[in-house]
């Protein structure tokens, strides 16, 4: 079998850093991992070890990083036995203004974005389809469907990129994986602004289950197509919203 340990919060974005300036990219790092939802509101960080060690940088860096963060109350630091860094910021509620001021802010690198992320999606679904996955891949991708299919209105969007960060995970490209959070990042303001309407959360799961499925049956062309029907209708809804 093709399968690789799984380990969703720390793979696709804590990685070694690669410019010259390790603290700015060790504060990137961590705030993509908590804006995109991997780590939600509550959640302890990895150990200061193990985090310096995944991001290959000094601890006293990630002191740094972490005190910067912990300013700008994105996280806290708590002592004792049940201590660690804790994450405390939560994302906004959905807002329509919110929405085009993001778009306003993204100009002409909206289109960039959505046609870069379409291009990283719809391959990691089919990669993904196409590996010999697991028994654990197969299961963990199964868990992380369910929990999305089973979120509240507040906890929806991280639990979606969970789902979406898992996909890209499965392709066993580390490379992928990372291109597709930073990717996401990108978009992360825009996406996360668009008001939530039942209907579309019907169609989104109807379409979650189809990128599933064809991932579990081994039918890439299947998975690409269930993928790019999704990011479509995620850019439809978008153009309907700015009118």
């Amino acid at each position: 079998m093709d399968e690789a340990p799984i380990d969703w919060q720390a793979g696709a974005i804590f990685r070694p850093v690669r410019t010259g300036n390790a603290f700015e990219e060790t504060v990137e790092r961590l705030l993509q991992a908590i804006k995109l939802g991997v780590f939600g509101y509550g959640d302890r960080l990895p150990a200061e070890r193990d985090l310096a060690a995944r991001l290959g940088v000094g601890r006293e860096t990630l002191r740094e990083a972490i005190r910067s963060l912990q300013q700008a109350a994105f996280v806290e630091s708590r002592r004792g036995r049940y201590g660690g860094t804790f994450v405390t910021y939560r994302m906004p509620p959905p807002d329509v203004a919110e929405l085009r001021r993001a778009v306003l802010d993204m100009g002409e690198e909206l289109q960039d974005a959505l046609t870069y992320r379409l291009v990283l999606e719809t391959g990691a679904a089919e990669t993904a389809a196409r590996r010999a996955l697991g028994e654990e891949q197969q299961a963990y991708l199964r868990q992380r469907l369910a929990d999305l299919e089973g979120a509240g209105p507040e906890e929806y969007r991280q639990l979606d990129s969970r789902f979406h960060l898992a996909i890209a995970e499965l392709t066993g490209s580390r490379s992928l994986a990372t291109s597709i959070a930073e990717a996401r990042m990108r978009l992360n303001d825009l996406l996360n602004a668009i008001p939530m309407l039942e209907r579309n959360i019907e169609h989104a799961a109807d379409q979650h289950r189809a990128m599933v499925d064809a991932i579990l049956a081994g039918d890439g062309e299947g998975a690409r197509r269930a993928t790019e029907e999704h990011l479509g209708a995620t850019a439809a809804l978008l153009r309907a919203f700015l009118g």
